[in-house]
């Protein structure tokens, strides 16, 4: 648990309900976790925001302690669950960070729901159309796991079933930097992650389906984050051969991004960093 956070379980659609942690005093922000992680992503950064702000870290839909339905894995649900949560808590108005799968929900929820989103944090992805775009030849093997996991329902979760700790732990350890960031975590992130696979599949499925359906739409219409917008992310685009500020650019006009060299689990491995580049965000 979150030191000083208090629990809830929150209702938000029907048969859905989020856990999410709750601390502080203030304007809202709301902090959405990555794969394959749960709310305690943010125990750091979320202890040192809620000195000025009323912090909400919930676990996403399918994940961790929060419900895990058959179906509804579309980020344009699982961003009106974030909506619902804090208008229940109290907050029509909030700030919105992501991280990895929580950013692309949190991508939806400032496309869809502009007038509650006052500010956006993403951090360590593309949105979803520029992600498919960039990935191709050898190059795309980095991201074997997105493959898989869209693949008809059966044969992923079968395959992640037969050892999943392997599975979920190969990224938890490919993807640091510094290891230690993730020792008091990581058996609870592999006991999430077990108790999940059905859902997380559900999820990254959305993302080479309705996901893609749904972010071709809004570049067609021309819709943009109008909000303040700061993405943080490791230099993918060095090493894959395409420029990241450019493409966030395109969906944010009022952009701010930052390269960093923490790893992926960037919140955890460089607390500091992201709470200052947050801060920054809310100040704008």
């Amino acid at each position: 648990m979150i030191e000083n956070f208090t629990y809830h379980r929150v209702p938000v659609a029907d048969d859905v309900t989020l856990n999410a942690a709750v601390g502080g005093d203030g304007p809202a922000v709301v902090l959405l976790h990555g794969f394959p992680q749960t709310h305690l992503m943010w125990r750091h950064v979320a202890a040192d925001l809620a000195a000025t702000h009323t912090v909400i870290c919930p676990d996403l839909r399918g994940y961790g302690d929060s419900d895990k339905p058959a179906t509804g894995y579309s980020k344009r649900e699982m961003a009106a669950d974030v909506v619902a949560l804090a208008r229940s808590l109290g907050h029509e108005r909030f700030a919105l960070a992501g991280h990895d799968r929580g950013a692309l929900v949190a991508f939806r929820a400032g496309l869809d729901h502009p007038a509650a989103v006052t500010h956006l944090a993403c951090l360590d992805v593309l949105p979803t159309l520029d992600m498919w775009d960039v990935l191709h030849g050898a190059s795309a093997a980095v991201a074997w796991h997105l493959y898989l996991m869209a693949q008809p329902p059966g044969l992923p979760e079968t395959l992640i079933a037969a050892d999943p700790d392997t599975f979920f732990g190969h990224f938890l350890d490919a993807w640091v930097r510094d290891p230690a960031a993730l020792h008091d975590v990581r058996d609870a992130y592999l006991t999430a992650s077990r108790q999940a696979i059905p859902s997380i599949v559900a999820d990254y499925r959305a993302s080479a389906g309705v996901d893609v359906h749904h972010d071709a739409a809004d570049r067609a219409a021309g819709n943009r984050l109008t909000m303040p917008v700061t993405v943080v992310q490791q230099d993918w685009g060095a090493a894959l051969g395409y420029d990241a500020a450019a493409l966030w650019r395109a969906w944010a006009p009022g952009l701010h991004h930052h390269t960093t060299t923490a790893g992926h689990f960037m919140a955890e491995e460089a607390p500091a960093e992201i709470t200052g580049r947050l801060r920054e965000l809310l100040a704008r």
